[in-house]
């Protein structure tokens, strides 16, 4: 099991733990610890801050500067160890395959569907519905800013379903992300375009996800060479054959996003634990 497993999901997925999602962890004291990395005295003020300034901009109707919360002290110079350990204490998140984000949908109170910062900051479009925010109701944002001018939307279970298999077919890999860690507040569907993705693996930068709980791997019985799969992995952890005519998955690369499956006419690609595998158990960054 990944850190955060340990820490916050006593031994077990640490999103899938209610505690996380609840009412109490988000109006619970932080530590002075938290409220340095954070830049904030409370979990809710992070999570409005971040949502006034990553998303709001992202639909093009930010509110006014004056009700910015002043801006926060430069952080100093920091090593990776310590780049990291800040961002895993504030905003952190973890590659999921679509089962693990079903369950999410069906255990949370309310999904909204809202414009992606990433792509606005990456490719300078907005409206680029890709974020699920968990619970937002609890901050009272969906009465000051459900309107079609931020492109907010509150989708039922079932829809949110539906839009995520859709993703999946695409190829976007599923995430899901923390406000001032272990509180969850989203579920993210990212690409190339991905701020996250982008520095941490094409440029290579610090972490800022774990790898799934997972890897994939293919069935050499079934599989028919097509090379479809191929398309869809978004980090390179995919290789062909061609004196074999089969699909190879590298465990030691794989993030265990698993939507390589989606595409997959013979059914040839199946996650398992990331722990039963000698390759890739224990590697949840970066080797």
């Amino acid at each position: 099991m990944c850190e955060f497993c340990t820490q916050h999901g006593e031994g077990k997925k640490w999103y899938l733990q209610m505690k996380n999602y609840s009412e109490a962890l988000l109006h619970e004291p932080i530590s002075e610890e938290q409220r340095a990395a954070s830049g904030e005295a409370t979990r809710q003020a992070w999570v409005m801050r971040f949502f006034r300034e990553f998303t709001l901009p992202a639909a093009g109707s930010a509110p006014p500067e004056e009700e910015f919360d002043e801006p926060q002290a430069p952080i100093p110079i920091e090593s990776e160890e310590e780049k990291l350990r800040r961002r895993q204490m504030v905003h952190f998140g973890q590659v999921i395959p679509i089962e693990d984000v079903e369950q999410i949908i069906d255990q949370v109170d309310s999904i909204t569907r809202m414009p992606c910062g990433c792509r606005y900051e990456t490719t300078g479009k907005s409206n680029c519905r890709y974020c699920f925010g968990i619970a937002m109701e609890r901050l009272g944002l969906l009465g000051e800013f459900l309107n079609p001018a931020h492109s907010l939307e509150v989708l039922q279970k079932d829809q949110a379903k539906a839009i995520i298999r859709k993703f999946d077919r695409e190829g976007l890999m599923h995430s899901v992300w923390t406000g001032v860690s272990p509180y969850v507040i989203g579920v993210c569907n990212c690409d190339r375009d991905c701020g996250a993705y982008k520095d941490y693996i094409e440029q290579r930068g610090t972490p800022y996800f774990f790898r799934a709980e997972y890897v994939s791997q293919v069935d050499w019985d079934l599989c028919r060479g097509c090379k479809v799969c191929i398309q869809q992995c978004q980090f390179g952890a995919m290789f062909y054959s061609s004196a074999l005519e089969k699909v190879y998955i590298d465990p030691s690369r794989c993030f265990g996003c698993g939507v390589c499956r989606a595409v997959c006419k013979k059914d040839a690609i199946t996650l398992i634990p990331r722990e039963n595998h000698p390759e890739s158990a224990g590697v949840w960054l970066r080797r």
